[in-house]
């Protein structure tokens, strides 16, 4: 198959640039089903920046009441109603002292 140079749009800054046939021999080669969207620049600014660094997730702590033994506690989530919820430290049967969930039929309920 013969390519031939063409002209992509960076999808981060907008500007035209070159995807050479040597690039889309190199791509056709690979089985890489996707043109490239990203000018060079824009990758290589990309590829420099830290994983994980886009913006930071919002922390959930809800309190409520643990179904085990009755006390209020935190938890990092929002509980749904009708489910069992335990405080960190509460020991049920069929649970281990420590974690955050009990095999308790008792039902949380969120304290606002």
């Amino acid at each position: 198959m013969e390519f031939q140079d063409r002209i992509l749009r960076c999808v981060d800054c907008a500007t035209e640039f070159i995807w050479t046939a040597g690039e889309q021999q190199f791509f056709a080669d690979k089985n890489f089903k996707n043109e490239p969207k990203r000018c060079k620049a824009c990758k290589s600014k990309r590829a420099a920046r830290p994983a994980g660094a886009g913006a930071p997730r919002e922390r959930v702590e809800t309190v409520t009441t643990c179904s085990a033994c009755g006390k209020d506690t935190t938890v990092p989530f929002k509980p749904t109603q009708g489910r069992p919820c335990s405080a960190r430290n509460a020991s049920s049967p069929g649970s281990s002292p420590g974690l955050a969930a009990c095999n308790s039929n008792a039902i949380a309920r969120t304290i606002d």
